[in-house]
C-alpha cells in the first residue's frame, strides 16, 4: 500500500462526526484498532512483529546485522487532537521501508518501525508513559498505580484491551538499537518562515506537569457576601493570570488547560478546584524559576483568598540537545546547506529514549499553520512525500 492508501485507511479511525477531531485514547476501542491496523501493515510487508505487555510495537525488517536502526512514533492522540501528531511517523515509517525496497537497498543492519503507547499521557496523565516503561525510566510499581479520570487502574486499563496486567520489565527489544529516528509534524511555523518542507531537530525543551490543588470553602453562590468567601476558583483564576504573565516575561510556555471542580455547580461557591500546568521553557534553570515563581505568586493568592495550595509535580522532562554530529550526519548534503536545524518545545518518545542512551534524532514535516493538538493540524500531502523520501534517505544512510 502506498503513504496515500495507508493514510486514508487510518483516517476514519477514532474521528470525531462532530468536530473533525481525533479520540484515539490508549487501551481503548479506536487505539485498539489501530494497533490491529498497524499488525497488518507490518504482516503485508513481511516485517516480524514484536510487542511487549504494554502494547508497545515494533515491525522488524530483518536485514543485516549488528544494532538496529529504530524509526517510528505513537497513534494516540490528545483529546479532540489532529490526525498528525504521531501516525505521520508511523506511517511514513512503512512507507519508507517500501521506498528502501523499491530503490533496491539492502540496509547492512536491521531496520524496525516502532510504536509507542501513550505518549500523549491523555488517558494517565504521564506523557510517553509507554516508551518510559519501557526503556526502565518510569518502575511497574509506579506505573501500576497511575489510574485515569474514571479511577481505572492502569493494570486494569490492559487486562480490559487483551493486554498483560503484571511487571513488563525493561522491554529487551530496545537493547539492541543503536540509534532512532522520529519522523513528526512540525508543531510550530519554524519550518514555514524558512520556506522548508523538512528540518532536522537539535533538542526538546524541558517541561513538566504540575497538579495545584487549591481548597476553600463551599457555600451558597446567593446568601454568601464576597468579603465572607473562601473562594479556590478565584485563587486558581489569579494564579492562571500570573502564570501567562510570568511565561511571557521569560519567553517560555505556560498553559493551564485542564480545571477540575467540585462541587461544580452553578449556584455554589466551589470547594475545591484542582488545576494541571503544563510547563515548557528553554533550559532546566529556567523551567524551574517558571514553575517556582508561578507557585510563590500562587501561594500569596491563596493565603489572600483564605484559601490553601498544594503543588505536586506529576511528570517532568529534562533539556534534552541530540547529538549534534547524528543531527548534522543526516542534515547534511540535502539541498543548499542541508535541513534546517531547529529546536523543539514539544515533546516525544525520542526524548525519553534519548535520555536511556540510545542516539537519538528527530525529522519534522512542515505544518502550514503551525497549529497542533487540534482539528485544524495539517500538513499538505506533497510534504509528507517529501518526509517519506527523507526518513528513507536517512535511514540508507544510517544503517548503511
Amino acid at each position: 500500500m502506498t503513504f496515500e492508501e495507508m493514510w486514508a485507511d487510518l483516517a476514519p479511525i477514532g474521528r470525531s462526526s462532530s468536530s473533525g477531531g481525533y479520540f484515539r485514547q490508549p487501551w481503548a476501542a479506536a487505539e485498539s484498532e489501530l494497533r490491529g491496523w498497524f499488525a497488518h501493515a507490518a504482516a503485508s510487508r513481511g516485517l516480524r512483529l514484536e510487542s511487549d505487555a504494554l502494547g508497545n510495537q515494533i515491525a522488524w525488517w530483518d536485514v543485516g546485522s549488528g544494532s538496529a536502526v529504530l524509526t517510528g512514533s505513537h497513534l494516540d492522540s490528545v483529546l479532540d487532537g489532529g490526525a498528525y501528531d504521531g501516525p505521520l511517523g508511523v506511517v511514513t515509517g512503512l512507507a519508507a521501508i517500501d521506498e528502501l525496497r523499491s530503490r533496491g537497498v539492502v540496509p547492512g543492519r536491521p531496520i524496525g518501525v516502532s510504536v509507542f503507547v501513550e505518549e500523549e499521557g491523555s488517558r494517565f496523565g504521564l506523557a510517553c508513559l509507554g516508551s518510559r516503561v519501557a526503556t526502565g525510566a518510569l518502575p511497574w510499581a509506579t506505573a501500576r498505580e497511575l489510574r485515569d479520570r474514571d479511577g481505572v487502574f492502569l493494570p486494569d486499563a490492559l487486562a480490559a484491551a487483551g493486554l498483560g496486567a503484571s511487571d513488563p520489565g525493561r522491554w529487551a527489544e530496545l537493547e539492541e538499537v543503536g540509534c532512532f529516528v522520529e519522523l513528526h509534524v512540525e508543531q510550530g511555523r519554524d519550518l514555514v518562515e524558512r520556506g522548508a518542507a523538512v528540518g532536522v531537530a537539535s533538542g526538546i525543551w524541558p517541561h513538566g506537569r504540575y497538579r495545584f490543588d487549591f481548597a476553600g470553602e463551599a457555600n451558597h453562590a446567593g446568601t454568601t457576601r464576597m468579603a465572607d468567601r473562601r473562594d479556590p476558583m478565584l485563587s486558581y483564576a489569579m494564579t492562571a493570570l500570573a502564570a501567562n504573565k510570568q511565561a511571557r516575561l521569560a519567553d517560555a510556555r505556560a498553559t493551564f488547560g485542564r480545571v477540575q471542580v467540585e462541587p461544580n455547580g452553578t449556584n455554589a461557591v466551589p470547594s475545591h478546584v484542582t488545576a494541571w500546568l503544563d510547563a515548557r521553557a528553554a533550559t532546566d534553570e529556567s523551567l524551574q524559576e517558571l514553575v517556582a515563581a508561578v507557585t510563590r505568586q500562587a501561594a500569596e493568592r491563596a493565603e489572600r483568598d483564605g484559601t490553601s495550595l498544594r503543588v505536586t509535580a506529576e511528570s517532568t522532562s529534562g533539556e534534552v540537545v541530540f547529538d549534534a554530529s547524528l543531527a548534522s550526519r543526516i542534515a547534511g548534503g540535502h539541498a543548499v546547506g542541508g535541513w534546517p536545524v531547529i529546536p523543539t518545545a514539544a515533546g516525544h518518545d525520542a526524548g525519553i529514549l534519548h535520555a536511556a542512551g540510545i542516539p537519538t534524532a528527530m525529522l519534522f514535516v512542515r505544518n502550514p499553520t503551525g497549529v497542533s493538538h487540534s482539528p485544524a493540524e495539517h500538513a499538505e500531502m506533497a510534504d509528507c512525500l517529501v518526509g517519506v523520501s527523507a526518513l528513507a534517505d536517512t535511514l540508507e544512510r544510517l544503517a548503511s
